[in-house]
């Protein structure tokens, strides 16, 4: 039985990626660290690492409610320190007397520095308070270049793990009855939205499913799907309950308050 048959074509590359990080360890016995991973590549991961008894995964991303972490994969006598997942913390000194900065701002900037999004974290927003999490690696980089967001002049300042934000979010439950599970059929659904609304938003690209952008109305949703819709917030398909005598999907879905 192939392993790839229990995921999405699209997946394939990082399963490809997994399996050789997977043989790395095997063949050198030297731990091997992942750039940050969003929840979906984290549950792939453990998926395919889980049942071996010489491998061991872990994981962290500077905080307990943290959506994104790195990975470190190590053979099962090796005990790792928190030192070994290389994550750097720090907090946004701005002016917040005379200016906002929301979380989109931050990622913007960030993503201006021509760095790729696995090589950060969450980026954490509590009142005025903002902390974000980067791999060390490029953490002297980041001090040197990331001097303002938006229109603000910033200053980072290193934190410790433990003064990091707690910010969690709450979700609620709701059921639904679709006619499929097209993206937009749950999209119009799960937001209240017309089809004919809901599929111009993913078109144009402001739709991701499991943390990836999705611009076709016909791709079908699966159980444990995270979407976002950009402004609108983001909701998990939590189950899909079964088909009505009339051939409807019945669902359960939740959503951020």
């Amino acid at each position: 039985m192939s392993i790839y048959q229990h995921f999405r074509p699209e997946e394939h590359a990082f399963i490809d990626q997994v399996l050789k990080w997977k043989e790395s360890v095997r063949s050198t016995f030297v731990p091997r660290l992942t750039d940050f991973l969003d929840p979906r590549e984290q549950k792939i991961i453990k998926s395919i690492i889980g049942e071996d008894t010489e491998i061991t995964i872990s994981f962290f991303g500077g905080a307990t409610q943290v959506e994104r972490k790195r990975a470190l994969l190590f053979p099962d006598y090796y005990v790792p320190l928190e030192t070994d997942y290389q994550v750097q913390f720090f907090e946004v000194q701005y002016p917040h007397k005379f200016v906002t900065i929301e979380h989109p701002q931050v990622l913007g900037s960030l993503m201006s520095l021509g760095l790729k999004r696995s090589k950060f974290g969450d980026i954490l927003k509590k009142e005025e308070t903002i902390q974000l999490m980067v791999a060390k690696e490029i953490s002297d980089f980041i001090l040197l270049n990331l001097q303002s967001i938006g229109r603000a002049k910033i200053t980072l300042v290193e934190k410790e793990a433990n003064e990091m934000i707690k910010v969690i979010d709450e979700w609620r439950e709701e059921a639904f009855t679709v006619s499929s599970m097209r993206l937009d059929v749950v999209v119009a659904e799960a937001y209240n939205l017309s089809r004919s609304k809901a599929a111009p938003l993913i078109k144009g690209g402001v739709v991701k499913v499991n943390w990836r952008q999705v611009e076709e109305v016909s791709f079908e949703c699966k159980e444990g799907d995270v979407i976002s819709v950009r402004g609108h917030g983001r909701c998990k398909i939590i189950e899909i309950e079964g088909q009505t005598k009339r051939e409807k999907w019945r669902i359960k879905v939740g959503k951020v308050k």
